[in-house]
């Protein structure tokens, strides 16, 4: 029972987090799940999942408001989903425990890319809408769709930032297709994991708390991001990610004692700290 409450919890806070920022419901709830110690394949199977129901009803929302550009959604989505298939068969094929580490290392740097991407992102100028974008986003969605299946999240972090970057959309279009292609990657992730694991693997109670707790926590983000400036929860979900998954490092080395273990947790505390501040800074430097 405790467990099933953990679990609700974790798609709780991760849905909440992704309303309000647009990204970072899987890598946060992969992390939490490999630090609760849930096997990666098992773990990232959970999410994406839970994510068939989360993504539809995002994507059908961003479609109702005219968020989503159909083109970048068809460009992105079909090798994004060729991407997520191959990535869960190949996490589907390697020892839990051995590649637990590796799993927390990407989610660890991914940790660093959201809080960089919130506290030193900037809203720029859209470029002219002749540019071409068609021929780079291909790669781009097989990429950060193996990303997202082999780590368990990456998709809205790794697409976001960069088609943001490119200043040919608006951020709002932007945000809702990505959103909008993120149904097709998470379904196919699912039926890679479910050919590779088998559906006896997958422990559906699990889905179904993790599924409950992002219903739940779905209409509070759609407040909460009125609340809380999107860069400051950035830092904040970023400085999560990296400690969340440093505690699954360092259990996994035997290179650090607990006094280097306190080390590393007070500079990375530190560090934290620093950019929260510099976030707050931000804030009233815009204002």
């Amino acid at each position: 029972m405790q467990r099933l409450i953990v679990l609700a919890f974790i798609g709780f806070v991760a849905q909440l987090i992704d309303g309000a920022l647009g990204m970072a419901y899987g890598v946060s709830s992969t992390s939490f799940l490999l630090a609760y110690g849930i096997a990666p394949a098992v773990a990232s199977a959970s999410v994406h999942m839970a994510e068939l129901v989360t993504t539809a009803a995002s994507g059908l929302s961003h479609w109702k408001f005219g968020n989503v550009d159909k083109s970048v959604v068809k460009k992105l989505m079909i090798p994004g989903s060729i991407g997520a298939f191959l990535g869960a068969c190949f996490l589907s094929s390697l020892p839990g425990e051995s590649v637990k580490p590796f799993i927390a290392a990407f989610l660890f740097l991914l940790g660093f890319f959201v809080i960089f991407r919130f506290l030193f992102g900037k809203n720029q100028p859209r470029r002219a809408a002749g540019s071409k974008r068609g021929r780079w986003m291909a790669p781009l969605g097989l990429i950060a769709g193996f990303a997202d299946s082999t780590g368990g999240g990456g998709w809205g972090p790794l697409t976001t930032p960069i088609l943001l970057s490119r200043k040919e959309m608006e951020p709002r279009k932007v945000i809702g297709s990505v959103d909008a292609s993120e149904f097709a990657v998470a379904l196919f992730a699912t039926l890679g994991f479910l050919i590779s694991l088998g559906w006896n693997e997958v422990n559906w109670l699990w889905v179904g708390m993790l599924m409950a707790g992002g219903v739940v926590a779905a209409p509070i983000a759609a407040w909460f991001v009125r609340v809380v400036p999107s860069y400051l929860l950035g830092v904040l979900v970023g400085g999560l990610i990296i400690t969340t998954n440093t505690q699954t490092l360092l259990k996994s080395s035997a290179l650090f004692t607990e006094w280097n273990q306190t080390v590393v947790y007070t500079c990375l505390s530190v560090f934290w700290v620093a950019c929260l501040g510099a976030a707050l800074w931000k804030g009233r430097k815009g204002k």
